[in-house]
């Protein structure tokens, strides 16, 4: 028989960033659900705190932090406050990430060191502010895990965010390998086109084509990685660190050359879908209509998503 204590985290104290919404929210909520206390990390103070008492009302303790993760004092100074809340640091979840849709013929270096800057920079030196605060509190260590994309092993989205997420799941092996020696874990969740307020102006014919694009019949959501997370941050991955742990619904297993046919129905439904994601619109005061879609957040990606599916003709 299993033992479920491996997975239970009561007393453990954690910090996400990028915690306010999206897969980053999702983290925290799942950190808490296993008995964590969660800092909630993000420049987002409105949402952020917002989801801090959120986390309250399951019963663990929660504070919102602002901090750039762009700017090294920041980072140090929120990894600082963390501790002074909670007395120590047992797990760091970097996920702090943006975006910018630019075509690459055309990406300025404005746009590019804006997406690496967050992305890789970021992450590296939040864990390495997290690992400095861990090896303080040697033996017991600590668990560290940062979010990749498929787009960091597959060639799509565009150049300056696949090379940071690339950056990203290297990264965590080379700190894996260094920071062992301290107790330290360092893992990757690369996650696949996840339901988050970055794509909420997706238009309906396009959530259709990707949803087809991922075998088992529904688009990632913020859920569907609280397993993945409470795993790596927990005993239950004491033998496991260096890894890049792929949670893609099987988008990366083929390219499809016809949708596959379903021959029972998925196990989420299209509303089921969405749900966080409309919980994070109605966080932002963004209007939305009930599946979720707000063309006025993205337009951008709604016109790219259109010309990549051609749905315009």
């Amino acid at each position: 028989m299993v033992d479920l204590s491996l997975f239970d985290l009561s007393g453990k104290k954690a910090l996400v960033t990028g915690g306010s919404m999206g897969i980053g929210r999702g983290y925290a909520v799942a950190l808490a659900k296993a008995g964590a206390d969660v800092a909630i990390v993000d420049i987002n103070e409105k949402c952020g705190t917002k989801t801090a008492e959120e986390i309250k009302s399951l019963g663990s303790d929660s504070i919102f932090l602002s901090c750039d993760v762009t700017n090294k004092g920041s980072v140090e100074r929120m990894v600082r406050d963390t501790v002074s809340r909670f007395g120590r640091l047992d797990i760091a979840i970097n996920n702090a990430g943006t975006i910018r849709r630019v075509p690459d013929e055309t990406a300025s270096r404005e746009d590019w060191d804006a997406v690496l800057s967050v992305n890789l920079s970021g992450v590296f030196f939040c864990a390495q502010a997290e690992a400095q605060q861990m090896i303080r509190q040697k033996p017991m260590g600590g668990k560290i895990v940062n979010t990749g994309s498929t787009s960091g092993s597959i060639a799509n989205a565009n150049g300056p965010y696949a090379a940071s997420k690339a950056g990203v799941i290297h990264l965590s092996k080379m700190l894996a390998a260094e920071w062992s020696k301290y107790n330290i874990f360092v893992n990757c969740i690369s996650p696949s086109w996840t339901w988050s307020t970055f794509h909420a102006s997706a238009p309906t014919a396009a959530r259709d084509r990707l949803r087809m694009l991922h075998p088992v019949g529904w688009v990632e959501r913020p859920e569907d990685l609280y397993g993945p997370v409470v795993f790596l941050a927990s005993k239950a991955s004491n033998y496991v660190t260096g890894h890049n742990l792929t949670v893609d619904g099987g988008f990366t297993l083929n390219v499809w050359l016809a949708p596959p046919q379903r021959v029972a129905p998925p196990l989420v439904s299209k509303k089921e879908e969405v749900a966080q994601l409309i919980h994070d619109l109605d966080m932002l005061g963004v209007p939305h209509d009930e599946e979720g879609f707000a063309p006025s957040l993205h337009p951008d990606e709604k016109e790219d998503l259109e010309a990549i599916f051609d749905l315009k003709s």
